[in-house]
């Protein structure tokens, strides 16, 4: 197999709006390359837009743990968590990535995030 004809392949159907199949030939690539940052990211974004929630977490909870300041990878995962129903633990991950970097997407995901917390702990009182 060719990884890297594979990755083209997997990007192609990505950004074709079809992340099930990016999904199917990302994850022997992976199996292959599991220091490969940007195949372990792809298949994470794959997951993500396919709402195979709990492998987008696996992808980046690894990514993560091989670089830990990741911002991206931080955000995604916070918006993994939040997309879930997670959101106290979205809650710490959007934050280090709003920290990390000045972006209006990080930003506003994270003030949705506060938000729905504040809703829902102020319903409980």
């Amino acid at each position: 197999m060719d990884l890297l004809e594979e990755y083209r392949r997997a990007t192609f159907f990505f950004e074709s709006g079809d992340p099930l199949g990016a999904a199917r030939l990302l994850e022997p690539i992976v199996e292959a390359e599991p220091h490969n940052a940007a195949v372990r990211q792809l298949l994470a974004r794959a997951y993500f837009n396919s709402a195979q929630l709990n492998g987008a977490e696996e992808q980046l909870r690894a990514l993560i743990e091989q670089n830990p300041s990741d911002h991206y990878a931080h955000h995604v995962l916070g918006r993994t968590l939040e997309r879930a129903g997670r959101f106290r633990e979205a809650l710490p991950h959007l934050r280090l990535a709003a920290a990390m970097k000045h972006h209006t997407d990080y930003e506003q995901a994270l003030h949705r995030v506060e938000e729905w917390l504040g809703k829902s702990e102020g319903s409980t009182a």
